[in-house]
């Protein structure tokens, strides 16, 4: 799915229509000392074989989402796009 650099759309903030910076939002790192890594690291350590571990069913497609910079007020908000696709979002002009 092919996306412009830039669009016009709705701002939140300023509460009309404004140019935004198209980027594609990307998932940050996970944190190694929250409360659930803890506990999986827990389960999964010494001997009794792997309690728990990966899933071995995987989706066939993810929302892709999309963070939009507003060109007036410089603040930013996320786009989910609809429904699960396969095809990877890139930004061309």
């Amino acid at each position: 799915m092919k996306i412009k650099p830039e669009i016009n759309t709705y701002c939140p903030t300023c509460r009309k229509h404004t140019t935004h910076k198209v980027k594609v939002a990307s998932k940050g790192a996970a944190r190694t000392m929250a409360l659930g890594t803890r506990q999986h690291n827990r389960k999964l350590k010494g001997y009794g074989g792997k309690v728990a571990g990966e899933k071995t069913v995987k989706k066939m497609g993810k929302r892709q989402k999309l963070m939009l910079q507003c060109n007036v007020c410089k603040k930013k908000h996320e786009r989910v796009m609809g429904g699960r696709t396969r095809v990877k979002i890139e930004i061309k002009a």
